[in-house]
């Protein structure tokens, strides 16, 4: 389970080893100690894509999960996304598929769409 990863939490882009014990080494702040843990035992990523629109101007509305999700349940995810298209109006924040994939996390809309 030992690891090499670089930290992304800020742009420092820390040289992180993890090992078997889940001792992290190379973190300058423990916010990197915190990610190289978290993504060995339960890695997540916040998805961000586009849904089909019905609307006169665009063909797509942009989206993404308010939290991040299972890095795992991502192309679950997708094939759900695939399956939605929507009508307008659709505002910024609007829940475009609530709890995606059983995961806890909503699929938000990120564009204004009026018409």
């Amino acid at each position: 389970m030992a690891r090499d990863l670089t930290c992304i939490i800020c742009p420092r882009g820390c040289h992180l080893h993890i090992d078997d014990n889940l001792n992290v080494t190379g973190n300058f702040c423990p916010r990197g100690a915190a990610y190289a843990k978290q993504e060995v035992l339960d890695p997540r990523r916040t998805l961000t894509t586009t849904v089909r629109c019905k609307s006169q101007l665009l063909e797509v509305c942009p989206v993404k999960t308010n939290a991040a999700m299972p890095k795992d349940k991502l192309f679950e995810a997708m094939k759900a996304v695939n399956e939605v298209t929507l009508t307008p109006p659709v505002h910024i924040g609007d829940i475009v598929i609530k709890d995606l994939c059983g995961t806890g996390v909503d699929l938000v809309a990120t564009r204004d769409i009026e018409k």
